[in-house]
C-alpha cells in the first residue's frame, strides 16, 4: 500500500500530465485576421466627346467688323460650348473675290475635309445653298436668312436637310431709328442700304418706324419734319466698279445736312465718315450694323449698334445634328426681352454707344421696354406703302408675311423701293 502523501503526489502528477496532453491536443487559436481594406476604385474612363465638324461659308472677310465677323464668332462660340465641335470656314465667298468659283463648289471642299453641317451665311448664297442641299441629302445645310424652309412662306421648298435661321433684326433697326431720332439736330437721317430685296426693305422700314415714333413721342415733333432718306449701294459691301462707293454715299449724306447715318451694309464706312466729319468740326453721328463690337472703330460718334448673335441658334442646330435629333426648321428668332444682350439667349441685341446722350439713352431703354412688353407696336396699322397704298389696315398688326415680304418702302421714306431692271 502506497503511503497517503505519496499517493496524492502521484495523483497530482497524473492530473497535470492529463491537462498538458489535453492542451497539446487543442488546435492553436489562429491569429486575428487583418481588417480587410477596399482597393481604391479606378477612375471611370471618360468617354471622348463625339466629334462633329461644321463648315461655314462667309460672304465677306471673317474680320470685317460686320456681318461675316458676327458669324465667324458664332462659330467660335459653338466650339466653346459644344465639346467635340470643330469649325472650318472659307471667307470672301462672293463673285468679286472668287470669280468663277461658286459657293456650292467651296462647300464641297469643306465636306471633303469632314464637315457634316454647312452654313451658307448670306442671302446672296440662297440658290447655291439650295443646289448643294439637294445634291447632298446626307449633309445638313443651314442658310442664314432665306425662307425656303418656311411652310407658310412664298418660297417653301420642303428640302429635308435644309433649315433657315434669321434674327428679327426689325427690332434692332427700330431701336437704331429711335436713337437716331433722339439725337439728330437737323431732323435728317440717312440710311446707307446694301441691295434692294424683301429683307433690306423691311429693315430700312423698321428703322424709319422707330425713328418716326421717337421723333413724335419723345421729341414732340411732327412726322412731316423728319427726313429719312435711303440710298442703296448695290451689294452688302463695296465692290469697286460694281457698286456705289459707301464712303462717297456717306459723304453725300453729310454734305446734304444728314447728321445721323444708319448703316444697313456689312462694313463700317458710315462710322468712319462720321468720325472724319466730326473731326473737321461738324456734328455727325452714325449707327453701324451686324457686329457687337462695331462701335469700337469710332466710339465718339457711335450712337449704338444693333447686332446679330448667331451663336445660340447655330449651337442648337449643330448639337441636334450631333445627337441625331435634327429636323429642318425656319427660325425667325427675336431678342430675349429680359436681357437683350444676353450672349446665350438673345439672337438680336443693341449696345448703346458712347455718343448717345444720357437723356437719349434713358429714352432708348424706355423704348426697348415698350417693344418687349408689347406696349409699343410699330408694325400696326394704318401703314401705307411709299405709293400711298394702304398696306396694314387701321388697328391691325401686320402678319409675319406682310413684314417679311414688304414690297415697297413706306410712306414718309425717300429712296428707291425696287431694283432697277
Amino acid at each position: 500500500m502506497v503511503p497517503q502523501p505519496k499517493r496524492w503526489i502521484a495523483v497530482n502528477l497524473l492530473l497535470g500530465l492529463a491537462l498538458l496532453l489535453a492542451a497539446c491536443a487543442q488546435p492553436a487559436t489562429p491569429p486575428p485576421s487583418p481588417t480587410p481594406t477596399t482597393a481604391p476604385a479606378l477612375p471611370t474612363p471618360t468617354a471622348a466627346p463625339k466629334v462633329i465638324i461644321f463648315g461655314m461659308l462667309l460672304v465677306g472677310p471673317y474680320n470685317d467688323r460686320g456681318w461675316s465677323q458676327a458669324h465667324y464668332e458664332a462659330g467660335k462660340y459653338v466650339e466653346q460650348k459644344l465639346p467635340g465641335a470643330k469649325m472650318l470656314y472659307i471667307d470672301k465667298v462672293n463673285p468679286a473675290d472668287r470669280p468663277g468659283t461658286t459657293a456650292s463648289q467651296l462647300a464641297e471642299e469643306l465636306v471633303a475635309k469632314g464637315a457634316k453641317v454647312i452654313i451658307f451665311n448670306s442671302d446672296d448664297h440662297k440658290d447655291e445653298a439650295i443646289k448643294f442641299a439637294k445634291a447632298h441629302p446626307d449633309i445638313v445645310v443651314i442658310h442664314a436668312s432665306g425662307d425656303d424652309a418656311w411652310k407658310e412662306g412664298k418660297n417653301y421648298k420642303g428640302i429635308p436637310n435644309l433649315a433657315n435661321v434669321m434674327g428679327k433684326m426689325e427690332y434692332g433697326k427700330m431701336i437704331a431709328g429711335c436713337a437716331a431720332a433722339l439725337t439728330t439736330q437737323t431732323g435728317k437721317i440717312g440710311y446707307l442700304g446694301p441691295l434692294i430685296n424683301d429683307e433690306t426693305r423691311r429693315l430700312a422700314a423698321s428703322a424709319y418706324l422707330g425713328a418716326k415714333y421717337c421723333w413724335e413721342k419723345y421729341r414732340g415733333k411732327p412726322a412731316a419734319d423728319l427726313k429719312f432718306k435711303v440710298t442703296w449701294i448695290g451689294f452688302w459691301f463695296h465692290i469697286p466698279g460694281v457698286t456705289a462707293d459707301p464712303t462717297q454715299v456717306s459723304q453725300d449724306f453729310i454734305n446734304a445736312g444728314y447728321d445721323v447715318i444708319i448703316s444697313g451694309i456689312d462694313t463700317t464706312e458710315a462710322l468712319r465718315e462720321a468720325a472724319k466729319a466730326t473731326q473737321a468740326g461738324k456734328k455727325v453721328w452714325a449707327i453701324p450694323y451686324d457686329y457687337i463690337g462695331a462701335c469700337e472703330e469710332a466710339p465718339d460718334v457711335c450712337l449704338g449698334v444693333p447686332y446679330f448673335n448667331w451663336g445660340p441658334s447655330y449651337l442648337k442646330h449643330i448639337k441636334a445634328v450631333l445627337e441625331g435629333t435634327w429636323k429642318p426648321s425656319w427660325d425667325w428668332v427675336g431678342p430675349d426681352w429680359k436681357e437683350i444682350n444676353n450672349p446665350d439667349t438673345s439672337h438680336v441685341g443693341f449696345v448703346k454707344g458712347k455718343a448717345l446722350s444720357p437723356e437719349a439713352a434713358a429714352r432708348v431703354d424706355e423704348f426697348i421696354k415698350g417693344l418687349g412688353d408689347g406696349a409699343i407696336q410699330l408694325w400696326k396699322g394704318p401703314i401705307r406703302l411709299q405709293d400711298v397704298t394702304l398696306y396694314v389696315e387701321e388697328g391691325k398688326v401686320a402678319t409675319d408675311q406682310q413684314i417679311w415680304y414688304l414690297p415697297q418702302l413706306l410712306e414718309g421714306m425717300e429712296g428707291q423701293s425696287v431694283p432697277t431692271k
